[in-house]
């Protein structure tokens, strides 16, 4: 096969693939369209051999932009040269940084992510509900919720509604949606389509926000959106984030949680959430939900989605209740 420089990104990802192995292949494929996963996988299969030391020099290279991307993330390209080229020298840094803005755009409003929220809130909070959607769309989640928790409650809801439903923004609309920012934010805006927002985005925030704050703004968007409002109910408590509750919390949940649905849904659950189920359970039911998880063979992902969405069903309806408490990591945490 060529050289790592004659390859194209198609043939560098089939060799970080294949050197990843199956497992974490699959893994990667969950998050590529529909039409990246054939591309890939033609190319994998028409890929009949990859030496050692192709197979080390792209893994290498992965792990540069990867570096490379983090650091950008942490400081900006400025920052990221730096560093790099502290470990890497000039000529190859430079190079990774190439290749990486060859492939990434850099979001726009670097300089939004290192404004203090509190300035920021003074900044945005007069200005249109979409524009602030937009400009929290590109901040971290832990400042959104600071902003959106500051801003009137008639306008929260109305912003949070806007996050969701943002996907892609042209930079044209970008400078229409208020003039006023426009001097300020034109030059930081890429010409090329960004995705922002979304209902993950919002969820981000919705998790990050106090409870009062959540509480408010889905109950509004339950009567504006309610499609949309279940669409983000339901990312906004996996079955993972059992971790969050108290041991009393998790004992009134397994209370009226099927003791066959309990052992369906911890057949894919990873090792904390397990022990910290069976920490709950009584010796002699942990020991016999364990031995119907052996005997029960292998189990369709459907079913075992379909058993953990139920339990996390139970455990809204009693924090719902006020039977039990989610911390959420807001300041309506304290119980008293």
């Amino acid at each position: 096969m060529a050289g790592n420089e004659e390859l194209n990104g198609i043939q560098r990802a089939a060799i970080l693939l294949i050197a990843l192995g199956p497992e974490k292949s699959a893994a990667v494929f969950k998050h590529l369209k529909e039409e990246e996963i054939e591309e890939l996988t033609l190319e994998i299969a028409n890929t009949r051999s990859v030496s050692p030391k192709l197979k080390e020099s792209v893994l290498n290279e992965f792990y540069q932009v990867c570096l490379a991307q983090q650091y950008i993330a942490e400081g900006g390209i400025g920052y990221a040269k730096e560093l790099l080229e502290k470990a890497l020298g000039q000529e190859e840094a430079q190079n990774v940084i190439t290749k990486l803005t060859a492939s990434l755009q850099v979001r726009p409003f670097e300089f939004v992510r290192k404004t203090d929220p509190t300035q920021l809130l003074n900044f945005i909070q007069d200005e249109h509900p979409q524009t602030i959607a937009m400009i929290l769309s590109y901040l971290t989640a832990a400042q959104a919720a600071l902003i959106i928790g500051s801003l009137p409650p008639e306008k929260q809801a109305d912003v949070a509604k806007r996050i969701a439903m943002m996907d892609r923004t042209s930079p044209d609309v970008i400078k229409e949606v208020e003039r006023v920012l426009e001097r300020k934010l034109s030059s930081l805006v890429n010409q090329d389509y960004t995705i922002v927002g979304g209902v993950d985005a919002i969820v981000a925030i919705l998790n990050t926000v106090d409870r009062s704050t959540e509480k408010h703004i889905m109950e509004s968007l339950e009567i504006e959106e309610p499609e949309l409002a279940d669409e983000i109910r339901k990312k906004m408590f996996v079955f993972e984030d059992i971790l969050l509750l108290d041991d009393r919390a998790i004992q009134r949940v397994l209370r009226d949680v099927d003791n066959n649905e309990l052992g369906i849904a911890l057949k894919a659950a990873n090792e904390e959430v397990q022990n910290v189920i069976f920490k709950n359970l009584s010796k002699r039911l942990a020991t016999m939900i364990k031995e119907d998880m052996e005997f029960m063979g292998p189990v369709r992902m459907k079913d075992v989605e379909e058993a953990q969405q139920k339990i996390v069903g139970i455990i809204r309806k009693l924090e719902e209740t006020s039977e039990i408490v989610i911390s959420r990591g807001g300041g309506d945490e304290i119980v008293v």
